[in-house]
């Protein structure tokens, strides 16, 4: 290792330990952003001389990087930057503080995932989806659709697990060398951002079992290798494998499946990685489970109309705790609110806290749905009854009521 990047990683790795030994969060920002500052090519010094997987798509990335870490730990141990930092700083902070390490899995921002394909030079890039986000600052979804593809088409040695239910991600994957793409079917909840072919502007024809094509015929869905079918993950050889979650929802049925495919590409087995991902209990912080003064409060991370949608599917029938921020992580427009379809909470307790709370209690009477507007999530806590807490919070709302439960997940 060359005398500056032996230094910027010394530097990187104690800046990350100072931040978190001070309380000012995991470092894995502040870690990477100054090592890179001393060593511009840091991360791909670290990432030379592994084998490296990228995971990038606008939902599901960090559950489904955790799991795919997880398989490949039948392996040996893998680097990953699983406090979800997932911007070349972050990874640079993740390879620097692993050490040295065969194998890496590394989530990224679906905007960085052309620089990260350049530094890295990834083994296998796996592509979950891609629908709208953060209005006031993402990209157009189809314009995002073909970046990807650029970047890609660029890197034809690049191994691409794909979902075959999203048309922008076949749009993305459809000029790389087809012997080189593993398609996987991890289903498409959400379709309001894909009704348009990306290749044409055709219109998207769905049919039955999942199955989609472009009238004009210019797009289609490609046969998955991977599938899922009556909540078994079946292989390509046609073999299915049970697969037992603590995490909740079919969603997560879909980012295991995802990781399997990814972990078979290194040559792990599913009978070998299934067992691995069952371990998995809570993805920072999301879907883990606090006991407080008699309520069983249960955390899910929900950013954009698609999360919220499969948030909905995850929550239990319960009282439920919706919060909202506008802060500079979560996007600052909340118009997308307009988009999410609240009426599946009707009939349940629910409550609305978060600095733009206002903002969801007029979407809430839009679509009927009664609720209590609370202050603090202590105040949510003491307004429902023991048993069952179900909260759904956007990116800093979430860490608001992380810390009023005193970081214990």
């Amino acid at each position: 290792m060359p005398l500056r990047t032996a230094f910027a990683v010394s530097v990187s790795k104690t800046a990350a330990a100072l931040s978190r030994a001070t309380g000012r969060g995991d470092g894995s920002v502040i870690g990477g952003r100054l090592g890179m500052m001393i060593d511009p090519d840091l991360l791909a010094h670290l990432a030379a001389g592994r084998q490296i997987a990228l995971v990038s798509g606008t939902n599901g990335k960090t559950t489904t990087t955790r799991f795919t870490a997880a398989a490949l730990g039948v392996l040996g141990d893998v680097a990953t930057n699983s406090f979800g930092a997932n911007m070349p700083t972050g990874h640079t902070s993740a390879l620097a503080r692993a050490g040295t390490t065969r194998y890496a899995v590394l989530e990224v921002d679906e905007h960085y995932l052309a620089q990260v394909i350049q530094a890295t030079q990834p083994r296998v890039v796996a592509l979950l989806n891609l629908s709208r986000d953060q209005l006031d600052r993402a990209k157009e979804v189809a314009m995002m659709a073909d970046l990807w593809r650029q970047a890609l088409a660029s890197h034809p040695a690049v191994h691409i697990v794909a979902n075959a239910d999203d048309p922008m991600v076949v749009y993305a994957a459809g000029a790389h060398p087809v012997a080189e793409v593993t398609w996987f079917s991890a289903g498409q909840r959400w379709q309001d951002d894909s009704h348009v072919c990306p290749a044409c502007g055709g219109h998207i024809q769905r049919g039955e079992a999942g199955g989609w094509a472009c009238a004009n015929g210019d797009l289609r869905r490609p046969t998955p290798q991977w599938t899922l079918l009556d909540g078994e993950v079946v292989d390509p050889e046609g073999q299915p494998h049970e697969v037992k979650l603590q995490l909740p929802g079919t969603v997560n049925l879909g980012n295991a499946a995802t990781a399997l495919a990814v972990a078979a590409r290194f040559g792990v087995n599913p009978v070998d990685a299934i067992p691995r991902l069952g371990s998995v209990a809570s993805v920072a912080g999301r879907y883990a489970q606090v006991e407080r003064e008699g309520r069983l409060v249960r955390l899910l991370l929900a950013k954009n109309p698609a999360s919220w949608l499969e948030a909905f599917e995850m929550a239990d029938v319960a009282p439920t705790l919706l919060a909202i921020n506008a802060r500079d992580p979560d996007g600052l427009d909340t118009s997308w609110l307009y988009d999410v379809d609240f009426s599946p909470l009707r009939g349940r307790q629910v409550l609305v806290s978060g600095d733009r709370a206002m903002d969801l209690a007029v979407r809430l009477e839009i679509n009927d749905v009664p609720f209590t507007h609370v202050k603090t999530f202590a105040d949510a806590v003491g307004a429902v009854p023991q048993g069952r807490l179900e909260v759904i919070a956007n990116y800093t709302a979430f860490q608001d009521i992380r810390a009023e439960l005193d970081r214990v997940l």
